[in-house]
């Protein structure tokens, strides 16, 4: 096909295209404002070692990874539920709440998601002094040089979650290209065989046109 004939399809189906991704990117958008707004609170903490030893360094990359999982307990939920006054179960706060580590940079991740952008941050910044509190109790019978210290990252860092309207619409734009796209390329091909244009029985029959007939009133 040439460029000429790409044009033409546009030019009579392009609305199928144009109206396919106005209702797809409109439904996202729509879809995007009835969500309830969720907030995620992230609270950093940074473990630090006494000293620099190799040794120290790599039984805290493996011990991060238990203390990981020691957060993300019922009993570390049911602690921060009594210290704040939540009206909720453990399990309902646990499933609100991701933790994660990075052993590259020695950060215990605590991120919260909620709809309420204030508890978000009280839930996360608790967990992170409860922590804290956990490894200096636990430093206190040791040598100071034998220590793994943890160290809160300034206050919780709270952002919107979700939904992410500006993404929502732009993927349902391309999913409204696509569907357009498939559709015009569907009707194309059904009517591949009708011959409407001079140009249509040239092109079929690879002959050029000598003359028509005018059409009659």
């Amino acid at each position: 096909m040439q460029l000429s004939d790409y044009v033409r399809i546009l030019a009579r189906r392009g609305w199928l295209i144009i109206l396919a991704v106005a209702l797809t990117a409109g439904s996202a958008f729509l879809f995007s404002r009835l969500q309830t707004p969720i907030y995620r609170a992230t609270q950093k903490i940074l473990i630090q070692p006494a000293r620099n030893d190799f040794g120290l360094a790599q039984t805290l990359k493996q011990l991060m990874s238990s203390w990981a999982t020691r957060l993300d307990a019922d009993e570390r939920a049911n602690d921060v539920i009594r210290a704040l006054n939540l009206d909720m179960t453990p399990a309902q706060l646990r499933s609100m709440v991701t933790i994660s580590t990075n052993l590259d940079t020695l950060l215990i991740n605590i991120d919260v998601d909620m709809p309420d952008i204030e508890t978000a941050g009280k839930v996360a910044r608790t967990y992170g002094e409860q922590f804290v509190q956990w490894r200096n109790e636990s430093n206190a019978p040791i040598r100071l040089e034998d220590r793994i210290n943890a160290e809160l990252i300034d206050q919780p860092s709270i952002s919107l979650f979700r939904p992410n309207t500006a993404f929502n619409v732009a993927a349902g734009a391309l999913l409204g290209l696509l569907i357009g796209g498939a559709a015009v390329f569907v009707l194309e091909y059904l009517s591949a065989n009708i011959l409407r244009r001079r140009e249509d029985i040239e092109r079929a029959l690879n002959l050029p046109v000598l003359g028509a007939l005018p059409t009659a009133e």
